[in-house]
């Protein structure tokens, strides 16, 4: 079943639940801030998305504050990975995946949602 990470306070979350209901799909939501994404999740996205910096929620004010605009290039992956699965503020959201389905999507953007959900 899709897991869908999401966080309430977000629109964007909040458009993308919105949108799932809407097209009758199933899914799982989580609070991304109490629930991160796990580091095993993460490397699926990762591996979906293909790069490091796609997973993280670059104008979320934890991204700015810690300065990870500057720290992330000099981290691991790995480094990177426990980071986010430690901190639901700094992931890109809503976080949505289905290992088994082979769905990884984050951030919201509808064409993309229907296309990879409506198959």
């Amino acid at each position: 079943m899709l897991k869908v990470y999401a966080y309430k306070g977000c629109s964007t979350c909040r458009n993308a639940i919105k949108w799932l209901e809407a097209n009758g799909v199933e899914f799982e939501e989580r609070a991304i801030r109490e629930t991160p994404p796990s580091v095993a999740e993460l490397k699926g996205m990762l591996s979906a998305r293909g790069e490091l910096r796609a997973l993280f929620n670059t104008s979320g004010m934890d991204y700015r504050e810690m300065g990870m605009k500057d720290k992330l290039p000099g981290m691991s992956e790995d480094e990177a990975l426990q980071l986010l699965a430690e901190n639901g503020n700094l992931v890109k959201r809503p976080f949505a995946i289905d290992e088994e389905a082979g769905v990884y999507l984050n951030g919201f953007k509808e064409a993309e949602w229907e296309k990879v959900l409506d198959s």
